[in-house]
């Protein structure tokens, strides 16, 4: 039986970047787990430990020593190694190479002839010897952006690399790496825990690093402590923690040992927006707001400390002394805006680049603008009200309060335009204009915000493309692939009737930048719509041949595109609807092939078997039903009747012969089948059912 130890890696650095923590720490374990497994170590359970100061990984039951391995080296050709009975040099030089004698090569047949083989044993290596290089190559994969150096050393990592402790079982696993030797003392915490603690072992980690060095190494521990310190805190005020996770995330990779310490301020600031106040304390100063029983947010935070101090109301005071003149310059802010009403900065806009070669923010206003007030008119909206939320959208950029906080740009707006006197709807437009932030956020809830928002995106949607940087790879700085999902969502799921490439145009064409392809923007939103339903998002999930089946029809609004696609879903599931796809395809192929093409209707006259004469009446009895329910867009019900078509087709293909040699008689089955199959394509392509290529 292969012998097992745990196996323990710890590097400590400097302090490493907070957001970049749990990828590195995950990236890390995943790495060293692949290349165990391509070097053949068997282990259990992989734990991760990361904190400012450390990445860490313990390797539970890891084996010591690889398996022997069977091998089957091929050598020359049988005619080439043997000639007349005796071996000749080229085989004794492949018996050598492969380490064995030659009366142990053997013959084997292969498709291309016979050939000699070398069959032999190699030991496994000892685990010891291979941990190195699998750590140091997991180390070197991990995603850091830019690597650093440090002192006179030619090694590169993301911070400086100051211990480096690695054990299998009690040994140390005699290595160097970043220029540090491997050993099995650890580091505890910078000021509470300076002395190194000596591990015995990897079942000495985490135990003794949290009991003596005051280090929580494990991520989420930590995480779910911060959290329950923090909650706990605020419970004792009668509050309930603002609990943002991703700053949960980030104040996590800042601190290894938590205490939560409850600050306050003036009441005063509670007149500022609670945006504000929450940007102030938590995008600025990693703070948790709180908030009163009532909804409120109450004059007080909580910060989470990295050391527990004899002294905590210093630590108190310091936090406090910090956020005051934060909040001070923002009630500042608030009040210098107000003095000025939003509509007059639009002028201002006409001095902000939006980008070098697309002008100014102020001239990208009026082109959004334009196109909402357009859609507004197809949609029966009020144009004016899109027409003055468009004007004041991007006036609060120039305002002191959004150049001092960039993520309140659109919020701003909306509290300057209600102050102002606004209409509410103009004022909620101005922020909804920003919607869908990212995948899975909310939309805009009015329709001037949906329009505004639209219009917006496809400005810079076209206008991207206009200059030539539609995103490419993993590269996507302008954030073309977000706007393009809020165009579809707003589109999809607010449901804005419009002509989607029209809307393409009209924007594409009113860039300052001629040249741009409309019809290569659509093309992109159209991939970025096959994900959206097909990969998840959208309302419902289809298969790519659903997808398909629909596009084929190329449905210029989206909301029709819908509507066809839920249709054709729910169409697959009726027990006809397989046999119906297939007798599409075998039509599809058949008029396809057919010499000089298919024209003309069909001629009853020519009908002569009662198959084809019974599926004629019933095409022409369901077209009469089934085209006003296509042109009502009853998409599912005009599917429903035409399933019923089964019986009439399976009779026709088993009893007709379309391809007849009579040249009338074949004309006019295929007439037929082009009129069968006209009435599926008024909704999709059902001939793509079951079939997932393009």
């Amino acid at each position: 039986m292969t012998e097992r130890a745990d196996f323990l890696v710890e590097l400590g650095t400097e302090e490493l970047p907070p957001k970049a923590l749990p990828a590195l720490s995950a990236a890390f374990r995943d790495g060293l787990v692949a290349r165990l497994a391509e070097a053949r170590l068997g282990h259990g359970d992989v734990e991760a430990f990361a904190t400012p100061r450390r990445l860490a990984l313990k390797v539970r039951r890891l084996e010591t020593r690889q398996a022997d391995q069977a091998v089957a080296l091929r050598g020359p050709p049988m005619r080439v190694a043997r000639v007349d009975g005796a071996w000749t040099r080229a085989a004794e030089k492949f018996a050598a190479s492969a380490g064995v004698d030659c009366d142990a090569l053997v013959e084997q047949e292969e498709a291309k002839g016979s050939y000699v083989y070398a069959h032999k044993t190699e030991t496994g290596a000892a685990a010891a010897t291979l941990l190195p290089g699998l750590v140091e190559s997991a180390l070197a994969a991990l995603p850091v952006p830019r690597r650093m150096r440090w002192g006179a050393a030619e090694a590169e990592f993301v911070r400086p690399v100051h211990w480096l402790v690695m054990l299998l079982g009690p040994d140390v696993v005699a290595c160097s790496m970043y220029g540090i030797e491997a050993g099995r003392h650890t580091r505890g915490h910078r000021f509470m825990a300076p002395t190194p603690i000596e591990l015995a072992g990897p079942d000495d980690y985490p135990g003794r690093l949290e009991d003596e060095g005051y280090v929580v190494p494990c991520f989420e521990t930590r995480r779910t402590r911060i959290r329950d310190q923090a909650e706990t805190a605020a419970a004792e005020h009668g509050e309930r923690l603002v609990l943002d996770p991703a700053l949960l995330d980030e104040v996590t990779a800042l601190v290894e040992w938590p205490v939560p310490v409850v600050g306050a301020f003036e009441e005063r600031f509670l007149a500022l927006p609670e945006e504000v106040l929450i940007a102030t304390l938590q995008d600025h100063q990693r703070y948790f707001p709180l908030r009163r029983a009532d909804g409120r947010l109450a004059p007080r935070f909580i910060t989470i400390s990295n050391l527990e101090s004899a002294s905590p109301e210093v630590i108190r005071h310091g936090n406090e002394r910090v956020v005051r003149p934060r909040l001070a310059d923002a009630a500042f802010f608030w009040a210098q805006d107000r003095k000025a009403p939003l509509a007059e900065r639009e002028a201002l806009l006409d001095n902000v680049v939006f980008q070098e070669k697309l002008g100014s923010t102020g001239a990208r206003s009026r082109r959004v603008a334009a196109l909402a007030v357009q859609m507004a008119e197809r949609l029966g909206e009020d144009p004016a009200a899109v027409r003055r939320a468009a004007r004041l959208a991007k006036c609060d950029l120039v305002t002191a309060m959004v150049g001092e906080f960039p993520e309140l740009q659109g919020t701003m707006g909306r509290y300057y335009a209600l102050a102002d006197g606004e209409d509410p709807d103009i004022a909620a437009a101005i922020e909804a204009q920003y919607l869908p932030r990212f995948a899975g956020d909310r939309l805009p809830a009015t329709r001037t915000g949906q329009l505004l928002a639209l219009a917006d995106k496809l400005d810079t949607v076209a206008g991207i493309f206009a200059i030539g940087q539609r995103p490419t790879g993993n590269r996507d700085p302008f954030g073309v692939r977000r706007a393009a999902l809020g165009i579809l969502r707003i589109l999809v799921e607010c449901e804005l009737d419009l002509d989607m490439p029209a809307l393409v145009a009209q924007a594409a064409a009113a860039q300052p930048v001629p040249g741009g392809d409309a019809g290569e923007i659509v093309e992109f939103l159209l991939d970025r719509l096959r994900g959206y339903y097909v990969d998840g998002g959208a309302p419902v999930i289809v298969g790519l041949d659903v997808f398909n089946a629909v596009q084929a029809r190329q449905p210029a609004s989206l909301v029709d595109f819908h509507q066809r696609l839920v249709a054709v879903l729910e169409f697959t599931r009726l027990d006809a609807a397989t046999a119906l796809a297939a007798a599409n395809k075998r039509i599809a192929n058949i008029l396809r092939q057919a010499e000089g093409g298919v024209s003309g209707a069909v001629d009853r006259g020519l009908l002569r078997e009662p198959a084809e004469q019974a599926l004629d009446s019933q095409v022409r009895e369901l077209a009469a039903e089934v085209t006003p329910l296509v042109t009502a867009r009853r998409y599912r019900e005009a599917l429903e009747r035409l399933a019923t078509l089964r019986p009439a087709v399976d009779r026709f293909f088993d009893d007709v012969l379309v391809m007849d040699p009579d040249p009338d008689l074949r004309a006019n089955r295929l007439a037929l089948l082009a009129s069968l199959q006209g009435l599926f394509m008024g909704i999709a392509d059902v001939s793509r059912i079951g079939s997932t290529g393009g």
